[in-house]
């Protein structure tokens, strides 16, 4: 019984951390995609993907760790950006 029970609770918690791992990758993508193409609005879109990294991490569905390595990548890449601008 308790197996099963957990198996359940697995299954609910794998579409929830899906949700959120695919919602991180996308702003990540969408930031890195900006600051290629010199948008202005790349700062905005860096912002957005931060945060959902960082709520990723604070849900457990990402190690803070690679939470960091995702943010201080996204930064660095900014500031090369601005500084060509």
């Amino acid at each position: 019984m308790p197996a099963e029970k957990t198996a359940r609770v697995q299954a609910r918690r794998q579409v929830i951390n899906r949700r959120v791992r695919s919602a991180s990758r996308t702003a990540v993508k969408n930031a890195v995609k900006s600051l290629q193409a010199g948008d202005p609005e790349a700062p905005e879109a860096v912002k957005a993907a931060i945060s959902a990294v960082d709520r990723a991490a604070v849900k457990g569905v990402i190690h803070r760790n690679n939470a960091a390595n995702h943010k201080s990548a996204l930064i660095k890449a900014l500031n090369k950006a601005q500084a060509k601008s």
